[in-house]
């Protein structure tokens, strides 16, 4: 989408608009235009709830909840794929870490206390963001 890290959550919006006026089906008259436009603007879409996610406000937003959770809560599961560490907890609540090297995820699969490896080298080390929360605690 053309934004660094540090963009926040107007700018995003706005960039987030423009590329979907640009990109936007209805824009093209001829059926390939608008395969393209329709792929486009799914990828759009998804860039955006991403960054959104990751956004340093949004963050803000969450960091309570997030500290509480990885200091506090027990692992119930976690699954690693293509560098991407999803973690659930206890409480219902599910992150994701992005970056995290394969031998850094041995590691932690072999350390005798996993929660304490990740308070150490994961949970603060990697960009994460929120998969799910607790619906009881929403409520």
């Amino acid at each position: 989408m053309g934004v660094n890290e540090k963009a926040t959550l107007q700018e995003l919006k706005t960039v987030y608009r423009n590329l979907m006026k640009e990109w936007h089906p209805d824009k093209f008259a001829d059926q390939e235009g608008k395969d393209l436009s329709e792929a486009k603007s799914r990828h759009i879409i998804e860039a955006y709830h991403f960054l959104v996610s990751i956004a340093p406000e949004t963050k803000a937003q969450t960091l309570a909840a997030f500290t509480l959770t990885t200091t506090t809560v027990g692992i119930t599961d976690f699954d690693y794929k293509d560098e991407t560490l999803q973690i659930n907890f206890v409480d219902g609540s599910s992150y994701e870490w992005f970056g995290v090297p394969k031998a850094l995820y041995v590691k932690m699969v072999n350390a005798p206390a996993i929660g304490r490896f990740n308070r150490r080298h994961i949970y603060t080390s990697f960009p994460y963001r929120t998969v799910s929360k607790d619906v009881a605690s929403m409520e």
